[in-house]
């Protein structure tokens, strides 16, 4: 990092110097060209679920995790094969994102996930026992009802139906 970035903003930049010399050493050590370096920016195109698992598919992801004001913009520019946002909203750094990033690719690979199905597959609403909850009432409690119930489709055991109603309540 170094002072006041040209530009005339007011906090820290990345300097450019070592993140190079950082990716450079990386790139060298990789056997295979399957590798895509990461910059993290709100002004980033928008993480996707197709993206997680099109990059499952490489050997390697190199991020890079700019903090407060971020990295020298030719990092992205000259460095980064893409800039990535994780979503509408600024963070303080890139570190939260790379875990967003790192847990939906992960999800991709095979044997990573013991179902694996559950990578892929469209979640919808989930029931546990008991089949009839009672929440306590409280003074200020705004509650419709006195019991909290399992829709009895789920109950059934008709499978058709459930998937039916699986459907309608994603």
């Amino acid at each position: 990092m170094d002072g006041k970035p040209y530009g005339g903003g007011p906090g820290l930049v990345f300097k450019i110097e070592p993140i190079f010399k950082a990716v450079r050493v990386i790139k060298n050590k990789t056997k295979t060209g399957k590798t895509k370096v990461i910059l993290f920016s709100p002004r980033g195109k928008k993480f996707t679920n197709e993206l997680a698992k099109k990059w499952s598919k490489l050997d390697q992801l190199v991020f890079i995790c700019g903090r407060y004001e971020g990295v020298d913009e030719r990092v992205a520019k000259y460095i980064a094969d893409e800039v990535i946002s994780v979503g509408d909203y600024v963070l303080n750094g890139g570190e939260v994102a790379a875990m967003v990033v790192i847990e939906a690719v992960s999800r991709q690979l095979k044997g990573f996930m013991h179902d694996t199905d559950s990578a892929t597959k469209n979640d919808h609403a989930q029931y546990t026992k008991p089949e009839v909850f009672n929440p306590l009432k409280t003074k200020n409690s705004k509650l419709k009802t006195n019991s909290w119930r399992v829709p009895k489709v789920l109950l059934s055991g008709d499978h058709k139906k459930i998937a039916e109603w699986r459907k309608k309540h994603k």
